[in-house]
């Protein structure tokens, strides 16, 4: 657990830094790690993840960013894919390294929020995915991957208010997804993320509160 505060740390010092070198401006930040530096998501992310505001991004860019964060970091990886930028780093300061990956789409809609941490005293006002986007994309996610902490995030966004809207087809598949999590995604993917008060109520409850916004969402269109 104390690696992934840690890591924490890291994630609010690179995004401080990228706001003082104005990358941030163009950019909009989503995520598991948004959701938990922005709105207060219970479980550890250790990726930064973002998606541009316009269509704004080329090689000067990228190379730009890459020579920023040089001065701070080493970088360890620096690629430009078809649908991404992706760069990690790693601080002699920190255990874990960091990997941040810009997608090439546009988020038009945005939000401003403050983004911090109770382990460090910096705050960083940043652009940010809306609710209902981060909602779509973490439900794409979730099929795709089947990943445990998808449908945790999830949850995190049903008990903000926030509703599904969802075809019978999509219902069907998100209720055989969250079904289908093994033993081993609640006692040690998804505990490995938790705070020890929150990991026995998630093995009692297997999502309890997910579940029953699915099976009212399915609509037939």
């Amino acid at each position: 657990m104390q690696d992934l505060i840690l890591q924490e740390q890291f994630e609010i010092e690179v995004l401080d830094r990228l706001k003082s070198g104005r990358f941030l401006d163009r950019l909009a930040f989503g995520g598991g790690t948004m959701l938990r530096l922005c709105h207060g998501l219970g479980r550890y992310s250790v990726d930064l993840d973002f998606w541009f505001s316009e269509k704004d991004w080329d090689g000067a860019w990228f190379a730009g960013l890459q020579t920023y964060l040089a001065r701070y970091y080493e970088m360890r990886d620096a690629a430009e894919k078809f649908y991404t930028f992706v760069i990690e780093l790693k601080s002699p300061e920190y255990p874990r390294s960091l990997k941040l990956e810009m997608r090439k789409q546009i988020m038009a809609t945005t939000e401003m929020a403050i983004a911090y941490s109770r382990f460090v005293p910096t705050q960083v006002y940043v652009r940010t995915m809306p609710l209902l986007a981060v909602m779509e994309s973490k439900i794409a996610a979730f099929l795709q991957r089947k990943e445990i902490r998808d449908a945790y995030d999830l949850e995190f966004l049903v008990k903000k208010g926030l509703r599904m809207e969802l075809t019978r087809e999509q219902s069907d598949l998100l209720m055989e997804t969250i079904n289908g999590l093994s033993r081993q995604d609640y006692q040690v993917k998804l505990s490995s993320l938790l705070e020890p008060e929150q990991r026995e109520h998630y093995r009692q409850n297997n999502f309890s509160i997910l579940k029953e916004q699915v099976m009212g969402s399915g609509l037939e269109f």
